[in-house]
Protein backbone atom coordinates (compact mmCIF):
# COMPACT_ATOMS: atom_id res chain seq x y z
CA UNK A 1 0.00 0.00 0.00
CA UNK A 2 1.51 3.25 -0.65
CA UNK A 3 1.69 5.76 1.70
CA UNK A 4 -0.25 9.68 1.43
CA UNK A 5 1.07 12.48 2.58
CA UNK A 6 -0.80 15.98 1.99
CA UNK A 7 0.99 19.03 2.43
CA UNK A 8 0.02 21.30 4.46
CA UNK A 9 -3.07 23.79 3.46
CA UNK A 10 -3.63 21.67 0.62
CA UNK A 11 -6.58 21.25 -1.45
CA UNK A 12 -7.48 17.48 -1.72
CA UNK A 13 -10.42 16.85 -4.35
CA UNK A 14 -12.16 13.20 -3.65
CA UNK A 15 -13.23 12.19 -7.03
CA UNK A 16 -15.60 9.26 -8.19
CA UNK A 17 -19.51 8.52 -8.45
CA UNK A 18 -21.89 7.92 -5.95
CA UNK A 19 -21.03 4.74 -4.14
CA UNK A 20 -17.53 4.53 -4.45
CA UNK A 21 -16.72 5.26 -1.01
CA UNK A 22 -15.14 9.19 -0.94
CA UNK A 23 -17.32 9.81 2.27
CA UNK A 24 -16.17 6.60 4.12
CA UNK A 25 -12.86 7.47 3.29
CA UNK A 26 -13.08 11.21 4.15
CA UNK A 27 -14.82 10.26 7.62
CA UNK A 28 -11.34 7.55 8.33
CA UNK A 29 -8.65 10.20 7.54
CA UNK A 30 -9.60 13.56 8.01
CA UNK A 31 -11.37 15.94 10.76
CA UNK A 32 -14.90 16.67 10.13
CA UNK A 33 -13.55 20.33 10.12
CA UNK A 34 -11.53 19.46 7.06
CA UNK A 35 -14.17 18.21 5.05
CA UNK A 36 -16.54 20.15 2.85
CA UNK A 37 -19.35 18.21 1.66
CA UNK A 38 -21.95 18.76 -1.23
CA UNK A 39 -24.47 16.29 0.56
CA UNK A 40 -24.08 18.27 3.58
CA UNK A 41 -24.32 21.76 1.78
CA UNK A 42 -27.28 20.74 0.40
CA UNK A 43 -28.67 19.68 3.81
CA UNK A 44 -27.74 22.76 4.84
CA UNK A 45 -29.52 24.85 2.66
CA UNK A 46 -32.65 22.31 2.30
CA UNK A 47 -32.63 20.13 4.87
CA UNK A 48 -32.12 17.53 2.94
CA UNK A 49 -29.22 15.80 1.55
CA UNK A 50 -30.98 14.24 -1.12
CA UNK A 51 -33.00 17.45 -2.78
CA UNK A 52 -31.19 17.63 -6.00
CA UNK A 53 -33.14 20.93 -6.51
CA UNK A 54 -30.59 22.47 -4.23
CA UNK A 55 -27.63 21.53 -5.94
CA UNK A 56 -27.05 24.98 -7.52
CA UNK A 57 -27.24 26.60 -3.89
CA UNK A 58 -25.48 23.75 -2.18
CA UNK A 59 -22.52 24.34 -4.53
CA UNK A 60 -22.12 28.17 -4.08
CA UNK A 61 -21.55 27.52 -0.43
CA UNK A 62 -19.27 24.57 -1.37
CA UNK A 63 -17.23 26.83 -3.33
CA UNK A 64 -17.24 29.75 -0.83
CA UNK A 65 -16.34 27.76 2.43
CA UNK A 66 -13.36 25.92 0.16
CA UNK A 67 -12.80 29.35 -0.72
CA UNK A 68 -12.02 30.60 2.85
CA UNK A 69 -10.42 27.55 4.11
CA UNK A 70 -7.82 27.95 1.04
CA UNK A 71 -7.41 31.40 1.94
CA UNK A 72 -6.66 30.59 5.55
CA UNK A 73 -4.27 27.96 4.66
CA UNK A 74 -6.32 25.14 5.88
CA UNK A 75 -6.05 21.32 4.59
CA UNK A 76 -9.60 21.49 2.57
CA UNK A 77 -10.89 17.88 1.38
CA UNK A 78 -13.37 18.52 -0.80
CA UNK A 79 -16.55 15.73 -0.90
CA UNK A 80 -17.84 15.64 -4.19
CA UNK A 81 -18.41 13.70 -7.16
CA UNK A 82 -15.63 16.25 -8.64
CA UNK A 83 -16.20 14.32 -12.00
CA UNK A 84 -17.06 16.96 -14.19
CA UNK A 85 -14.12 19.25 -15.93
CA UNK A 86 -15.63 22.84 -14.58
CA UNK A 87 -15.85 21.52 -11.72
CA UNK A 88 -12.65 20.93 -11.11
CA UNK A 89 -11.22 23.53 -13.30
CA UNK A 90 -12.79 25.83 -10.32
CA UNK A 91 -10.88 23.94 -7.25
CA UNK A 92 -7.39 23.60 -9.15
CA UNK A 93 -7.87 27.92 -9.95
CA UNK A 94 -8.68 28.87 -6.34
CA UNK A 95 -6.18 26.32 -5.04
CA UNK A 96 -3.61 28.38 -7.09
CA UNK A 97 -4.98 31.75 -6.42
CA UNK A 98 -4.15 31.13 -3.27
CA UNK A 99 -0.72 29.06 -3.87
CA UNK A 100 -2.12 25.35 -2.27
CA UNK A 101 -0.98 22.69 -4.05
CA UNK A 102 -4.09 20.33 -5.15
CA UNK A 103 -3.96 16.60 -4.60
CA UNK A 104 -6.58 14.19 -6.16
CA UNK A 105 -7.74 11.21 -5.18
CA UNK A 106 -9.35 8.94 -7.64
CA UNK A 107 -11.90 6.42 -6.88
CA UNK A 108 -11.62 4.64 -9.75
CA UNK A 109 -13.79 1.72 -8.59
CA UNK A 110 -15.21 -0.68 -11.14
CA UNK A 111 -19.03 0.01 -12.26
CA UNK A 112 -21.03 -3.87 -10.11
CA UNK A 113 -18.92 -2.70 -6.96
CA UNK A 114 -20.22 0.80 -7.18
CA UNK A 115 -23.66 -0.29 -7.85
CA UNK A 116 -23.74 -2.76 -4.88
CA UNK A 117 -21.82 -0.23 -2.14
CA UNK A 118 -24.96 2.55 -3.51
CA UNK A 119 -27.59 -0.02 -3.28
CA UNK A 120 -25.98 -1.04 0.32
CA UNK A 121 -26.15 3.16 1.79
CA UNK A 122 -28.84 4.99 3.50
CA UNK A 123 -29.17 7.19 0.57
CA UNK A 124 -29.17 5.80 -2.80
CA UNK A 125 -28.69 6.71 -5.80
CA UNK A 126 -30.79 5.98 -8.92
CA UNK A 127 -28.66 3.32 -10.72
CA UNK A 128 -28.90 4.98 -14.38
CA UNK A 129 -27.10 8.01 -12.64
CA UNK A 130 -24.66 6.34 -10.94
CA UNK A 131 -23.90 4.65 -14.54
CA UNK A 132 -23.73 7.95 -16.15
CA UNK A 133 -21.46 9.58 -13.53
CA UNK A 134 -19.21 6.50 -13.84
CA UNK A 135 -18.81 7.16 -17.03
CA UNK A 136 -17.23 10.19 -16.73
CA UNK A 137 -14.45 8.89 -14.65
CA UNK A 138 -11.05 10.90 -15.81
CA UNK A 139 -8.20 8.95 -15.86
CA UNK A 140 -4.63 9.92 -13.99
CA UNK A 141 -3.22 10.75 -17.27
CA UNK A 142 -5.99 13.45 -17.75
CA UNK A 143 -6.04 14.67 -14.13
CA UNK A 144 -2.14 15.66 -14.51
CA UNK A 145 -3.04 17.27 -17.59
CA UNK A 146 -5.54 19.01 -16.23
CA UNK A 147 -2.74 20.53 -13.35
CA UNK A 148 -3.11 18.62 -10.23
CA UNK A 149 0.30 18.46 -8.58
CA UNK A 150 -0.29 14.75 -7.27
CA UNK A 151 -3.02 12.20 -8.40
CA UNK A 152 -3.30 9.53 -6.58
CA UNK A 153 -5.75 6.00 -6.66
CA UNK A 154 -7.81 5.96 -3.17
CA UNK A 155 -7.27 1.89 -3.37
CA UNK A 156 -3.65 2.14 -3.13
CA UNK A 157 -3.66 4.43 0.07
CA UNK A 158 -2.87 4.71 3.38
CA UNK A 159 -3.08 7.98 4.48
CA UNK A 160 -1.14 10.74 6.77
CA UNK A 161 -1.63 14.76 7.13
CA UNK A 162 1.41 16.29 7.00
Amino acid sequence: MNHLTLPAGALCALIGPPGSGKSTFAHQHFKPTEIVSSDFCRGLVADDENDQSASRDAYELLRSIADKRLKRGRLTVIDATNLRTPDRAWLLARAHHWQRPPVAVLFDVPLATVQAQNAARDRVVPAHVVHEFHSLMPTTGQLHDEGWDTVHLASALSLSAG
